[in-house]
């Protein structure tokens, strides 16, 4: 049996960015997390705000750390598995990435070692800049990329000549018709999982009776953002849907596993799509509501999949449960969010165990919503890589061997598990070592100073000197 190498390297790119995807998520909410304290810190000097912000740095270096090792080779693969699709869009994809370095990491590498390592050696304004700064990077660095893939998706600004991409409006190509809605859907997602994982691990403090004033602060804090970002996410993504109804109808075809251009779509809860049979073998549904929710009348039409030949269809199984995923664990994040108020009353919120115990659970939720949702953009746009423009079997580089992509799959699976179990672990025994409760320092030794990033993470609050009032001028 011949292996594919359309379908191994689809997977291999699948795998890479699904993996490398959790951590920019994270450590983009975790950024402005730490700024948010830190600037408290310089506004209030209240020094909870700085042991908090202390503590959630060393995660953000480890998390970084990880996302950095993670992502190097996803560049690679354009080259090593897509040569035609790099060859044809290259004056789209090449400065898009070379913008990213100029602005986000140059920015981000001038911030971090400030934010890593300066803390007590510069004043508490300074280094409440960088964590700001390195904030700042983190946007930065996901606008280029949602502007790159949000191009793929709904292409805008270029010609084609002599098969080669030319982009003849910068403008029309970045800010392309479903950029502003994937960049907001993308920044507020970052948004809750940061949010979320401070909740349940301010919750597995709590529930241990350690630091329990800080973390009261933290997890009081962020449940009001929360609140708010949780149902603004809700709408943002009813809009990205119409959005995406206009610019790629047969995504929202997979999405809903409908077949059938018609009224009246009703709006399915559990499907078994079978794509032999152009049909769904079972159904449960709300009669009307998909064409209430995407027309917004219960008569309206949604396209169905039957427009497109069977070969042209997005796969409609991953597609149609990866989206039900992401709105379900989008709902129970809204549901958590609303249950947070209700217990304030009688600071119910710090001592009920089973919305505590919800709440640690609730921190791999965004992980998950995150993952399933780039399923749905991703595998809804098949069989397009540039949607519309060029498909799958013409991007792929013509030498590539099903055995190549194999080898080179098996090889980062093996390679990510060791990433992933010792960061895991590592990320773990800091989160374990809690918030420092000693005020009286010492200066660090010169033989004493991290040398490398990740080793920001070792450096204990005790070994560092806070002898500065903040500087509030």
């Amino acid at each position: 049996m011949a292996l594919d190498p359309i379908l191994l390297s689809r997977l291999q790119f699948a795998f890479v960015v699904s993996f490398h995807a959790i951590f920019p998520v994270f450590t983009i909410g975790l950024a402005s997390y730490i700024a948010v304290l830190q600037g408290l810190y310089v506004t209030t000097g209240n020094r909870v705000w700085d042991r908090l912000g202390l503590f959630w740095t060393k995660v953000f270096a480890v998390v970084f750390g990880m996302g950095v090792v993670s992502g190097i080779v996803m560049a690679f693969q354009f080259g090593t598995n897509w040569s035609n699709f790099s060859q044809m869009a290259a004056n789209f994809i090449g400065p898009m990435l070379s913008y990213e370095v100029v602005t986000a990491f140059f920015l981000e590498a001038g911030f971090l070692g400030v934010l890593l390592f300066g803390r007590h050696r510069v004043s508490p304004a300074v280094h409440f800049f960088a964590a700001l700064m390195v904030a700042v990077g983190t946007f930065i660095s996901a606008f280029w990329i949602l502007a790159t893939n949000s191009w793929m998706q709904t292409p805008d600004g270029y010609e084609i000549r002599e098969g080669v991409i030319h982009v003849t409006s910068w403008v029309d190509a970045i800010f392309n018709p479903s950029f502003p809605y994937r960049f907001t859907h993308m920044a507020l997602a970052a948004f809750l999982t940061g949010g979320f994982v401070v909740t349940g691990v301010s919750a597995w403090f709590l529930l241990r009776g350690r630091e329990v004033e800080a973390h009261k602060r933290a997890l009081s804090m962020t449940l009001w953002l929360l609140l708010i970002l949780a149902p603004l996410q809700a709408y943002v993504g009813d809009e990205h849907g119409l959005n995406t109804l206009e610019h790629q109808p047969m995504k929202i075809a997979a999405m809903e596993a409908n077949w059938e251009t018609q009224s009246n779509v009703p709006l399915l809860l559990f499907a078994l799509p079978d794509r032999d049979l152009q049909g769904n073998r079972f159904e449960i549904g709300i009669p009307n509501g998909a064409s209430l929710i995407l027309r917004h009348d219960p008569d309206g039409v949604v396209p169905g999949l039957e427009e497109v030949p069977p070969e042209r269809q997005p796969p409609v199984w991953i597609t149609f449960f990866s989206f039900r995923v992401m709105v379900g664990l989008g709902l129970l994040m809204i549901a958590f969010a609303v249950a947070g108020l209700v217990l304030r009353k009688g600071g119910r919120i710090y001592r009920s165990r089973w919305f505590l115990r919800g709440l640690q659970g609730m921190s791999l939720a965004p992980f998950v919503a995150v993952v399933a949702g780039w399923f749905v953009t991703e595998t809804g746009r098949s069989p397009w890589l540039i949607y519309g423009v060029l498909d799958y079997a013409e991007a792929i580089t013509p030498s590539l061997s099903g055995g190549m992509v194999l080898f080179t799959l098996i090889g980062y699976i093996a390679v990510y598990a060791v990433i992933f179990i010792a960061g895991v672990y590592y990320l773990c025994k800091v989160i374990n070592q809690g918030l420092d409760e000693h005020d009286d320092t010492e200066d660090l030794d010169s033989h004493d100073r991290p040398a490398r990033p990740m080793s920001a993470a070792h450096v204990p609050f005790d070994d560092a000197r806070d002898d500065r009032a903040p500087n509030r001028s």
